[in-house]
């Protein structure tokens, strides 16, 4: 039985799927991709691309913006199920927001719209460590709470960071919450222009991680909040272990012998204390770019048993950028307790190890790579709850 590391003890989730942790489960199970065809991204922004954005939605309690209240209902979300799992917090709970870009479309719109003219209190809405106030206040929490940011990495930084402070007794629970709504025109575009996003395909046609024929990535946002403890019952997935490191060689493009993804790769199973051979799956980084598809296929390859799968979620929840790897760390998790990797379908010839539609998991470790642009590498090792 694997008993040791962190457990993830409730989850939250606003996806492109909607508002709600079973809305992105039952999105995920249908196989159909959350990104819809939508308005106001081309040139003169009046074409149409695919994009998974989230919806309208959340209490405007919570903020002027949908980052504000997606970030807190997401954190609220993962709190009551933590409860009703039987988790009680302890006195000194932290909190953890992975975040790249803030209030994106509040910012733009300070600028372009307010003029830079706005009541204090509206133009403090703007700042990241607004909604975490207002969050730590609604619940009374009284631990530390800061913001983790590296780049498509930043969920496993923040979940790496929660398990630091946990095992060196800073805090005794953690909320962390992964969050990036940032699609506006703007930011689509200059993906676009980077060679990495793709608009204008469909997304399974454009986005097929270790597939023939994939262009890259379908963009995304999400808030996904998972809460944290070493002592509490009814955890979904264990975290056992983990390591980071960066290329240090260029903004944008991997190291082509990617020495440095291969050894975070390595150095995560050490500091887990696993066996290679005990990998049930590898839940990839896998935007469906070239690079990042065969650096991981080829790391996957050597230091993984043939029985070892990998699949990646991109194409159906959209790269969500600074949430991402939050996103699915969720998926993983969720798949421990339901028995179930929620893999894409396969459309095109493909890696031999990869998986495809429902695929069982009966136990087995999973190790979630994430490679942040700009050369930031980590990996998680999970495992399950109970044998």
């Amino acid at each position: 039985m694997v008993s040791r590391g962190i457990g993830i003890c409730g989850i939250g989730a606003v996806t492109g799927y909607g508002w709600g942790r079973e809305q992105l489960w039952e999105g995920l199970v249908s196989a159909k991709p959350a990104a819809t065809l939508t308005g106001g991204y081309g040139r003169n922004q009046d074409e149409s691309l695919w994009v998974a954005a989230v919806p309208e939605g959340g209490d405007p309690a919570d903020g002027r913006g949908r980052f504000a209240r997606a970030m807190r209902a997401s954190a609220r979300e993962a709190i009551d199920d933590a409860t009703a799992r039987g988790w009680s917090p302890g006195r000194r709970v932290g909190l953890l927001h992975a975040v790249v870009i803030g209030e994106a479309y509040l910012w733009k719109d300070f600028y372009t719209v307010d003029g830079g003219k706005l009541r204090v209190r509206d133009y403090l809405a703007l700042m990241p460590s607004t909604p975490m106030s207002t969050f730590m206040q609604e619940f009374g929490f009284h631990g530390p709470a800061m913001n983790v940011s590296a780049m498509c990495a930043s969920g496993n930084a923040g979940l790496l960071t929660a398990k630091a402070w946990l095992e060196a007794g800073i805090v005794d629970d953690v909320v962390l919450v992964a969050t990036d709504l940032s699609l506006t025109p703007e930011n689509v575009s200059h993906f676009l222009r980077l060679g990495v996003a793709v608009g204008k395909l469909e997304p399974l046609d454009g986005c097929r991680p270790f597939q023939e024929g994939s262009r890259g990535f379908i963009m995304g946002e999400a808030s996904v909040a998972m809460v944290l403890s070493k002592g509490s019952g009814g955890a979904y997935a264990m975290a056992l272990g983990g390591a980071m490191s960066h290329d240090a060689y260029h903004v944008t493009s991997i190291d082509p012998a990617f020495p440095e993804v291969r050894r975070c790769f390595a150095d995560a199973l050490d500091n887990a204390d696993v066996d290679p051979r005990d990998v049930r799956f590898v839940n990839a980084h896998g935007p469906g770019t070239r690079q990042c598809d065969r650096t991981e296929a080829t790391i996957v390859d050597e230091l993984f048993p043939a029985e070892t799968g990998v699949y990646s979620v991109k194409p159906l929840t959209g790269h969500c950028q600074g949430a991402a790897s939050a996103v699915e760390i969720a998926v993983a998790a969720l798949g421990y307790e339901r028995r179930v990797v929620p893999a894409p379908p396969r459309v095109a010839e493909a890696h031999p190890r990869l998986l495809h539609g429902e695929f069982p998991v009966d136990g087995g470790l999973t190790v979630k790579s994430s490679l942040g642009m700009g050369g930031h590498n980590s990996v998680v090792v999970l495992g399950p709850a109970s044998a």
